[in-house]
């Protein structure tokens, strides 16, 4: 299984320790999610030296080329996703520009601009689209109305990533490094902490098991027994080399 990752330099595929720029493309790639085979969906900013540049912000874009080429689909000059979630036929984003959660029944083309909250990450599952999780950096908010209106979970730890890879389990990266996991987020269990001096900053739960996850270092994670234990995929050696 080859690994994409993305960030504020382009999109890039890891393969034995080494990040390979995808198509040339340095654009600032926010909100990065896959949801089908070759197909991703991102949000963030054009490269600076673009001249086809429209807008500084992208919108949602997407790619059915694993990154090669993108279209825009909606938004351009308007949101600039930071988290962006597939539940079923619902796409969540958290717009950085208004603060608000945007939803999209209509394939990402069209939008409703929902609950407004600074938020770092969304998590939500398809089998029940309209409950909807968000990590603050602070704890954990919850919706289960579409996020229409989002709710203080009491007594989560300080979340800065979280996801839903089977309906009703939570799976979240916590402020100080701990690997965390919930069912309806009244309770937490450690599973274990990401062997980093950096500041933890994104993860992705492919399943329960095999999880993803980054740091400030723009250090690249993985682990495949739930998050127990960590092994470093990537570590840039030069600003062309970070995701």
């Amino acid at each position: 299984m080859t690994t994409h990752a993305a960030g504020h330099h382009g999109v890039f595929r890891l393969d034995s320790g080494t990040a390979t720029r995808v198509a040339g493309r340095y654009q600032d790639t926010m909100g990065f999610t896959v949801t089908g085979p070759s197909t991703f969906l991102a949000s963030g900013h054009p490269s600076p030296a673009d001249p086809a540049a429209r807008s500084p912000h992208l919108g949602l874009i997407r790619s059915t080329d694993v990154g090669r080429t993108w279209q825009t689909l909606s938004a351009e000059g308007r949101a600039d996703f930071h988290a962006l979630q597939q539940a079923g036929g619902t796409l969540y984003g958290f717009d950085g520009q208004s603060a608000k959660v945007w939803a999209s029944t209509g394939g990402g083309r069209t939008w409703d601009i929902r609950a407004g909250l600074p938020l770092l990450d969304l998590a939500a599952h398809a089998d029940s689209p309209a409950t909807v999780w968000a990590a603050t950096g602070k704890g954990l908010v919850h919706s289960t109305d579409g996020a229409r209106s989002l709710r203080a979970v009491p007594g989560a730890p300080a979340l800065v990533a979280v996801d839903e890879p089977e309906s009703g389990l939570l799976v979240a990266l916590a402020a100080d490094g701990r690997l965390v996991t919930s069912r309806g987020g009244q309770t937490w269990t450690e599973q274990g902490r990401l062997p980093t001096g950096g500041e933890p900053t994104v993860l992705t739960a492919a399943t329960a098991r095999h999880l993803l996850a980054a740091d400030s270092t723009d250090t690249i994670y993985e682990s495949t027994d739930g998050g127990r234990t960590w092994t470093a995929l990537h570590r840039p050696d030069s600003q062309a080399e970070r995701p």
